[in-house]
């Protein structure tokens, strides 16, 4: 097996379903670990994005690569005339109107900007971000500048449809005003999907050769949203999104992102071009890693598959090593697998497991693999 592959190199092997040197990696962090893993790895400062739909996929380029990750991230910032706000009192809005309040580990939204929304003519009202406003990709093209030629670069996409359309009426109003078919659910979707269409065809004029396309669609037990309600509504718009991306480039890579368990939409997603599923949360129903190699392994590489919620929170360092080969037993052979968390890695997860995930991945990821 060939060996001394760069990042990039391993990354797009693995992705096209072939064996690389090694089963590539890329981990992402919440903040709060960010900070834990700057200090083990002695990097004082590092990238914070200040982007409302992908900040934590296109941050802390600086300490991930470090420990180890072949891929990076890029994606849309908010523009230079736009950056998110500090309203007082913890409260803060971004460029789409949304606020929210930092709630544990995460930014909680607590306003919606199309609440009341109820016609076509109050979508029409709203003023939608500009997909190529000033400023807007000033980090990504930095980035591409400083790893490009080393490292797999992913162009974040993700929220692309539902989540970035219900974030602006909140979760509860959207469900059932699509269920009642109001028009301004539609239009709301189709202004997302051409926003997502633009960033999308930067990314790519900037280098992204993966993009990461998802929408929550995934609970523990199931779908939450009945699959024949996305296969009416979501699907063609997805489609059409992956068209005018493979349209740009026709090399692109598609990666699809949902938590919880999609299964049902799982032979839909590559009749119409993904290529690689992610998130593979092992405790979701039906989403088990080795089935759905069998099953889908021809036609699809796996991006994630590592228990976030149980072993590497509250695990050992043993039980995190024995999860990485597990990981890498259900998907690695023959290529196809890039190893990662079901989502991103928060701080109940040491910095002492997240360098075993790398360590292990060195030990026991090396092709021809030994499992």
């Amino acid at each position: 097996m060939e060996s001394n592959l760069s990042s990039r190199e391993r990354v797009l092997r693995a992705l096209r379903r072939q064996e690389p040197d090694r089963v590539p990696v890329y981990v992402t962090v919440t903040p709060q670990l960010a900070h834990a893993l700057s200090q083990s790895v002695g990097i004082d400062s590092y990238t914070l994005a200040d982007s409302p739909l992908s900040q934590n996929r296109i941050s802390y380029h600086e300490l991930l690569v470090a420990l180890g990750n072949d891929v990076v991230g890029i994606g849309a910032c908010s523009p230079s005339g736009n950056p998110t706000r500090e309203m007082g009192n913890g409260i803060l809005k971004n460029e789409w109107g949304v606020t929210y309040r930092e709630i544990g580990y995460y930014s909680e939204m607590i306003g919606h900007p199309l609440a009341n929304a109820e016609s076509v003519a109050d979508v029409g009202r709203f003023n939608f971000p500009d997909p190529l406003a000033p400023g807007r990709f000033d980090l990504a093209r930095r980035v591409t500048e400083t790893y490009g030629d080393r490292y797999a670069l992913c162009g974040d996409l993700e929220c692309t449809i539902f989540e970035g359309s219900w974030y602006l009426t909140g979760l509860e109003k959207f469900l059932l005003d699509l269920i009642q078919e109001k028009d301004y659910v539609f239009e709301l979707m189709d202004r997302m999907m051409s926003y997502s269409i633009g960033v999308g065809k930067e990314l790519l004029r900037l280098g992204a050769e993966i993009i990461w396309l998802g929408d929550d669609m995934g609970a523990q037990q199931g779908m939450f949203i009945a699959p024949e309600i996305w296969r009416r509504y979501l699907k063609p718009r997805m489609k059409k999104i992956i068209a005018e991306l493979r349209a740009q480039n026709p090399q692109t890579l598609i990666a699809y992102h949902s938590c919880g368990s999609y299964a049902p939409i799982i032979p839909e997603l590559l009749e119409i071009g993904v290529d690689v599923l992610n998130a593979l949360q092992p405790s979701a129903r039906d989403m088990e890693l080795g089935y759905l190699k069998s099953a889908f392994g021809g036609q699809a590489a796996f991006f994630g598959g590592l228990d976030t919620q149980g072993v590497l929170p509250f695990g050992t360092v043993e039980e995190v090593e024995q999860e990485v080969r597990r990981v890498i037993a259900a998907a690695g052979l023959g290529g196809g697998l890039l190893l990662a968390g079901a989502h991103n890695l928060q701080p109940d997860v040491s910095v002492q497991k997240v360098r075993c995930i790398f360590e292990t991945v060195h030990r026991y990821g090396r092709y021809p693999l030994k499992v």
